[in-house]
């Protein structure tokens, strides 16, 4: 009998309507986890394909456990109490998983306050509160686990970037934010490791294709299918430091993969797809 990963488990996944989160909560479905999906509404966001609704039936049609939860993040008010509107669909979580996340693109000098910190607010200020919530019961049954979604963004990259020069300095003020957000995973796993519980911030060695990619990155995707990199191994990557008792590690998808020798699987879970550094 097939043991599954996180059979038992329940998750909170932000930003799970469609990309990176949508993937994770059906992988999680997948191992056997009951999964409440969040997002900033339940319909149609602007241009973007996919709903939370259409997500949640997604899963549940695939046989996994799924609820939905909108919210929207980058305001103070809509984070109170959500830690315990997640828990009222399956109970105590297991598994919280900061993934939401929104650029905010201009040069340092010249990007506008309102766009700051509304973005500070869903990439911080957000996985902070979400983590103080949550972190009371984690610690009282003496295990969970904290994934906050990064970027290499936090590193200013070499000059000229793989597009245009400015295009490097466009990112600051979202590199900044993933950069604290990093600084803030380090702190709090030194904090609560001792209480069973494994926090950790995970970001993708290169660009991972998703319905909001666009602009300059998604260009430069398609002239550099090289600089990107499968779904299927962020996602693995992120259910390795769900699954083991990892503690601060900021680290990229790849390497951590190489670095435990774990195969990259499907998004269902059901096929090996290669080792890490040769899945394309």
């Amino acid at each position: 009998m097939e043991v599954k990963e996180c059979e038992g488990r329940v998750a909170l996944v932000t930003g799970a309507s469609r990309g990176i989160g949508l993937s994770l909560a059906r992988r999680l479905a997948a191992e056997g986890a009951s999964v409440v999906l969040l997002a900033s509404r339940m319909g149609q966001h602007g241009r973007l394909p996919g709903t939370l609704a259409e997500a949640v039936e997604g899963i549940r049609s695939a046989g996994g456990q799924a609820a939905a939860l909108a919210a929207d993040l980058s305001d103070p008010s809509g984070r109170i109490g959500l830690i315990e509107q997640a828990e009222a669909f399956f109970g105590p979580l297991d598994l919280l998983i900061n993934n939401a996340a929104m650029g905010c693109w201009g040069m340092p000098s010249q990007v506008a306050t309102p766009q700051r910190q509304k973005m500070f607010e869903v990439n911080l200020q957000a996985p902070v509160d979400l983590s103080q919530q949550v972190l009371p019961g984690m610690r009282s049954r003496g295990l969970g686990w904290i994934l906050n979604l990064g970027s290499d963004s936090a590193v200013q990259p070499a000059v000229p970037y793989p597009d245009r020069p400015e295009a490097a300095h466009a990112i600051v003020a979202y590199g900044a934010s993933k950069a604290a957000l990093a600084r803030y995973t380090e702190g709090l796993a030194a904090e609560v490791a001792v209480d069973g519980v494994f926090v950790n911030c995970l970001a993708p060695v290169s660009i991972v294709l998703t319905p909001a990619i666009d602009g300059w990155v998604k260009s430069i995707a398609e002239r550099r299918p090289d600089l990107t990199e499968p779904m299927e191994v962020m996602i693995e990557a992120a259910l390795e430091l769900l699954t083991r008792p990892h503690v601060g590690r900021v680290v990229s998808s790849r390497s951590l993969l190489h670095e435990v020798a774990r195969p990259v699987r499907s998004l269902d879970g059901k096929s090996v797809l290669g080792d890490a550094f040769l899945t394309a």
